[in-house]
């Protein structure tokens, strides 16, 4: 058993380390770990003290519970001009966050428990690996809700895949299997969710 140290105080993630390993987690379970605007600048801040401290070595990235990894952008907070800050303003910088996570120096693994959808689909495919619990399900949302990849996910995920598979994944907004996602080369590892964290 890890015995995670609280790093910094946020409202939106949790932001510990242990041993070298900084976690990050996205805290926001009531909504499936969606993000808003505050999520981003959040997880933003946090990746970039990962970055500068000499302490640590790799980054987990996951969700709180066992429901969701990331439910991507929070649609309670989505307005006429796209998702709204605290100051009123529409924003959603999740593109920041994908170039933080892509040009980090260290390695980036996505703990997916539960739920990668949407944008929380494109955040596991930005990171170097993924180790999935057997209760994760993948996918896009985007084409349903009028959004698009504002980022890296579209690219990466055809990398990952190859041309057709991400089209099907893109368009059609079928959701996956942790098993399917592993067997279309998606997903690194897939184990099961009480073995979840000692395997990541």
């Amino acid at each position: 058993m890890r015995n995670w140290k609280k790093e910094e105080e946020y409202s939106d993630i949790k932001f510990e380390s242990w041993e070298g390993i900084a976690k990050i987690t996205i805290n926001r379970p009531r909504v499936y770990n969606a993000f808003r605007p505050q999520t981003i600048k959040q997880l933003i801040e946090a990746f970039d003290i990962c970055r500068e401290r000499q302490d640590i070595g790799v980054v987990v990235l996951t969700g709180e519970g066992d429901k969701a990894f990331c439910s991507g952008g929070d649609q309670n907070v989505k307005g006429h001009g796209g998702y709204i800050d605290e100051d009123g303003v529409p924003r959603l910088n999740v593109l920041d966050l994908h170039k933080r996570i892509r040009s980090l120096p260290k390695p980036v693994i996505a703990m997916a428990n539960g739920y990668a959808i949407g944008g929380g689909h494109v955040l596991h495919v930005v990171c170097d690996l993924t180790i999935a619990g057997e209760n994760a399900i993948f996918g896009q949302t985007g084409p349903k809700v009028g959004s698009f990849d504002g980022g890296f996910g579209s690219s990466y995920l055809a990398r990952h895949v190859g041309q057709k598979k991400a089209r099907e994944i893109w368009f059609l907004c079928k959701q996956y299997s942790a098993k399917e996602a592993e067997d279309m080369g998606m997903v690194n590892k897939v184990v099961p969710l009480d073995k979840l964290e000692d395997e990541t």
